[in-house]
């Protein structure tokens, strides 16, 4: 791909999050992704271009390391003439959604990150495709004893963040998906929480046909979500031949064997490298479930069931992103005041920040920093900057995608080199990856305290409203039904 003869009518507008821009080729498995920034931002070329590095070097140096070579693609930083990078920006403006509208695509630079297009296959470039993308969100509990009110330990950030995000107007309906049914490794669990991420997908599920969007958000306002089309997408996948499945059960069916193909692959181990060098955190530190989770609330009704938690294999990719995710050992109320302690010392010598490495470098030493899992505090700053940065990689595996790419076979032309997933009627070679790792910044951590004390005070808030609502109606009740007896 030479820049100099680059055109952007190859190019179409792809996605966007918070901080960045996609763009993909339309013939080639290709995508470039540019950096975004609020108007009249004052970045320099050489300061764009050292932040795209900074994202290889951790992607290739540190993430690579913790979930393996085949499931972390960290691209390559490459100059663009700014006269296609120009072009570019106005051939997508009209179509990026406009909650998204408030940064600019930076079209000054010249730098891009170019990467693999996820949602295709290179090896199966003439097949067609389907794309599962899932925000899986944070596995597990706090264990730690740092933490102020006792409902963190019973309740997940997602299901208490639910009830923020639908009073502020981003969500119309509460989900009922909970991370900690997904990262049990029960497939019952499982299945239940990918029919709810079915259900109410909001923008942790998005599915692709042969690279186009027909599932899930665009954005916060616009949403493909019906089930029965996505259904008539899905059937040639898994049921070939006309006439196998119809009828009201038809979409039921369709979703079922998506779901069963999806457990199956989060639960396999297709990569033979180690998972990074982490010491398992027992799952009996914290509860393995969640009181808020639907799952939780229909067993409960029944006092004969008892959740079960299989466990996750060693080698699928859940357990290793519950791995990273469980660097955050302390809470972020456990790691807040070691955040200060950290400010308070740059304060005084304010040049320690790159000694540090707050800014990177992320090399070895930065990774092997990562490991140390002193329990500890002996009040040094080293101690605190530890577990600063393991919060800080924890919570990017926390906010992190994985991305399954299936693509039909016939038994005959299945490779022994690829990994293939069976169904009632259809075999499929696939892919996983894990994107959006880039490492969350240092100065998020004291709006992720303020956030965390939010979500908390409004759960509780909104569940003691409700508890006082059911006692007050039952009072009531009971009111009506007295018997008053007059005397004769």
């Amino acid at each position: 791909m030479e820049a100099e003869k680059m055109d952007e009518n190859e190019w179409r507008y792809h996605g966007e999050g918070n901080k960045s821009l996609v763009v993909s080729h339309r013939q080639h498995c290709i995508v470039l992704r540019f950096l975004k920034f609020p108007p009249n931002r004052n970045k320099t070329p050489e300061e764009i271009s050292h932040h795209l590095q900074n994202i290889v070097y951790f992607g290739k140096h540190i993430m690579k390391h913790f979930f393996g070579e085949k499931y972390v693609h960290h691209g390559e930083v490459i100059q663009l003439s700014l006269d296609f990078v120009k072009q570019l920006c106005l051939k997508i403006q009209a179509e990026r959604p406009e909650s998204r509208c408030d940064k600019e695509m930076d079209a000054l630079s010249g730098y891009a990150l170019c990467l693999p297009n996820l949602t295709r296959m290179h090896f199966v470039e003439h097949r067609p495709k389907l794309c599962i993308e899932i925000k899986p969100k944070c596995g597990f509990l706090p264990f730690s004893s740092h933490v102020s009110q006792d409902i963190k330990y019973k309740v997940c950030r997602y299901c208490m963040h639910q009830h923020l995000k639908v009073a502020k107007g981003k969500w119309k309906h509460l989900s009922k998906y909970c991370p900690l049914d997904l990262f049990s490794g029960n497939k019952q669990r499982m299945h239940f929480a990918l029919r709810n991420l079915l259900y109410e997908a909001q923008n942790n599920l998005k599915i692709f046909k042969n690279g186009e969007l027909i599932y899930g958000c665009k954005d916060n306002e616009d949403s493909l979500s019906d089930l029965n089309e996505l259904a008539c997408h899905l059937k040639p996948f898994f049921f070939p031949s006309n006439g196998l499945v119809s009828g009201p059960h038809c979409t039921r069916t369709i979703l079922k064997e998506l779901i069963h193909v999806i457990t199956t692959i989060l639960l396999s181990n297709t990569d033979t490298c180690k998972a990074g060098d982490l010491k398992t955190v027992p799952s009996s530190q914290g509860r393995s479930y969640c009181e808020a989770s639907a799952f939780t609330k229909e067993l409960g009704r029944n006092a004969k069931n008892k959740i079960e938690t299989s466990g996750l294999p060693r080698g699928c990719l859940l357990y290793k992103t519950l791995q990273v995710q469980m660097l955050d050992t302390l809470d972020i109320e456990g790691v807040y005041p070691l955040y200060n302690r950290v400010e308070q010392y740059l304060e005084e010598f304010p040049k320690e920040r790159n000694v540090l490495q707050i800014d990177g470098p992320y090399n070895e030493s930065f990774y092997e920093k990562l490991l140390d899992r002193s329990s500890e505090d002996d009040g040094t700053i080293a101690y605190a900057l530890t577990k600063v940065q393991q919060y800080r990689v924890a919570m990017t595996a926390k906010d992190c995608s994985i991305m399954i790419v299936l693509s039909p076979c016939q038994q005959d032309e299945c490779s022994e080199q690829r990994p293939v997933v069976l169904t009632s009627k259809s075999r499929f070679t696939f892919s996983v990856s894990v994107l959006d790792l880039d490492l969350k910044p240092y100065e998020s951590i004291r709006h992720q305290y303020k956030l965390d004390g939010k979500i908390v005070n409004y759960y509780q808030k909104r569940t003691q409203a409700k508890d006082d609502s059911v006692m007050s109606n039952l009072l009531k009740e009971n009111e009506d039904c007295t018997l008053v007896l007059h005397k004769m």
